[in-house]
């Protein structure tokens, strides 16, 4: 049971990922990606959107997509519950307040409103499109990594670290 219980090392994780990434290529030529799911709820739930984005929305040929994201979920439910020897707490006692919430609600935006302009997440880019040799998914990982090395370069010089 320990092998359940404890998190599971990159090695194993990793690989069972890009297994993944392989098998849904191979199985139905679809892209691993979780982001997405956002536009095709968007479009159930305003079916008569003028917005192109979402007018244009195929959801019968991706609804399999909305089952992937909420088998994820699941799965995370599953194993914080009953296969953690810590469970994890979902959110932090500071955003229970007014404050915390528009922390979520501001960076939730900010999260999705970057994930629209690159077209695609962090981790989509990373594991997807650099699988499928995908030039603009290179450039946006260069990118997240560039950025995320000047802001720690930034914060380190902020906090009193040094250059």
């Amino acid at each position: 049971m320990g092998f359940l219980l404890d998190p599971w090392p990159w090695w194993i994780s990793g690989p069972l990922i890009g297994l993944t990434v392989g098998l849904l290529l191979l199985i139905g030529a679809r892209n691993l990606g979780v982001s997405s799911s956002f536009r095709h709820l968007c479009a159930m739930a305003l079916p008569k959107s003028r917005l192109p984005y979402l007018a244009q929305d195929n959801l019968k040929e991706q609804a399999w997509n909305l089952f992937f994201v909420g088998g994820i979920a699941l799965g995370a439910f599953v194993a914080v519950h009953f296969l953690s020897r810590n469970p994890v707490e979902f959110l932090p006692a500071h955003y229970h307040t007014l404050t915390g919430a528009l922390k979520l609600l501001g960076g939730g935006f900010l999260i999705g409103f970057g994930t629209r302009w690159a077209r695609g997440c962090t981790s989509g880019h990373a594991i997807m499109g650099l699988s499928s040799f995908q030039k603009p998914s290179l450039y946006a990982v260069l990118s997240f990594f560039g950025g995320g090395l000047l802001a720690a370069a930034v914060a380190k010089f902020l906090i009193g670290g040094g250059p």
